[in-house]
């Protein structure tokens, strides 16, 4: 295969896209734990009825309900179908949505021994109602949440982080999605991750409070640009100065090797340590499908990447392909392996 090299415009460095081929090749061989909180991806599907005479609201026809794997359960998911040995410790519910995740990835032979059931505790559930008339895509109307209460149990606590000990024995790569229903906690990351003495690539997705996992061991991070923006209390946009002072200065605050910030049609802005930061742009069609679980699609490919040997910069683009596919598809989606290392094979011949 003849390699092809094509200049990042942004950046005037140079993508080698047949070694981020090899890259992926090697994702079969690597084992990624995954910790942090499993949710349940429901999508109701109706047909438009008519108004209601009750209030001024759509009646829908219930047509079909979906379920998929959101939240950490879609990183999981991701990395399964990107072909790695996934080890998902988590926590849910003793309910329905619980039922259906633990089956979901039993039935893909992936190892559900690390997920903790707990009993009174509600497995995150986030519903979207999707309307539209006979023969046009539907859109989404509608979102309801249905979230845990309270802490989780100190019993439920204490077999999370045995499982996480024990999981992460053997594996030299963590995954962390905390989507800030409890089971990811800075405590726990840090007590696992000091054992290993930083022999453990560790990356992580927080939706809050990034800071909150410094000097955890946590290697490189994943967040995007609203959630630094949070993080900072700024405005981004259009701004490129104040880009490169919030990511320097989280970079910093965290003590990371690595920060990726996702910008959603502007690309990516990749910090590292000692180097100049390096603007992606986006890859494919700006005219995102849908951007659900986007995140989780970019921690898992970045993820494996780093634990395939690639470099932070050549994990970012790796990454940046597969968010660009998973956002042309609708709903909570994944990126298969194949699917990948084709798109890759299509910038290598240039066809």
């Amino acid at each position: 295969m003849k390699k092809r090299k094509i200049a990042a415009p942004a950046a005037g460095t140079a993508v080698d896209y047949a070694a981020l081929c090899e890259f992926v090749e090697r994702f079969p061989g690597r084992k990624a734990v995954l910790f942090g909180d499993f949710v349940a991806d429901e999508f109701q599907f109706g047909e438009i009825a008519r108004v209601s005479r009750e209030a001024p609201v759509l009646i829908l026809r219930h047509r079909e309900t979906h379920m998929a794997p959101g939240g950490g359960a879609n990183a999981a998911n991701n990395l399964a179908d990107l072909g790695a040995k996934v080890l998902p410790v988590t926590a849910v519910g003793d309910d329905a949505a619980g039922d259906a995740l633990v089956e979901f990835f039993r039935a893909k032979r992936v190892d559900v021994s690390g997920v903790v059931r707990v009993k009174g505790w509600t497995t995150p559930v986030k519903t979207r109602f999707l309307a539209g008339w006979p023969h046009t895509t539907h859109q989404q109307v509608l979102r309801v949440d249905r979230e845990p209460q309270g802490e989780l149990p100190a019993e439920a606590r204490g077999k999370l982080d045995r499982k996480l000990r024990e999981r992460l024995q053997g594996v030299d790569v963590l995954a962390v999605s905390d989507y800030g229903f409890g089971v990811a906690t800075p405590e726990s990351v840090r007590a696992v991750l000091q054992r290993k003495k930083g022999e453990c690539i560790a990356t992580l997705d927080a939706r809050r409070d990034l800071t909150a996992y410094a000097r955890t061991g946590i290697t490189s991070a994943t967040p995007n640009e609203s959630e630094l923006e949070a993080l900072l209390q700024t405005s981004i946009g259009q701004n490129l100065p104040e880009l490169e002072r919030s990511g320097r200065a989280a970079l910093l605050a965290m003590k990371l090797r690595s920060l990726l910030v996702t910008r959603g049609r502007h690309g990516m802005a990749l910090f590292e340590s000692g180097k100049p930061t390096t603007h992606i742009p986006i890859h494919g069609s700006d005219q995102a499908v849908d951007v659900t679980g986007a995140g989780d699609t970019v921690l898992a490919a970045f993820t494996l990447a780093l634990a395939s040997g690639a470099s932070p910069l050549e994990a970012a683009h790796l990454a940046n392909i597969a968010g660009g596919i998973v956002v042309m598809k609708r709903g909570t989606a994944t990126v298969p392996r194949e699917e990948l290392l084709a798109a890759i094979r299509r910038e290598v011949t240039g066809s």
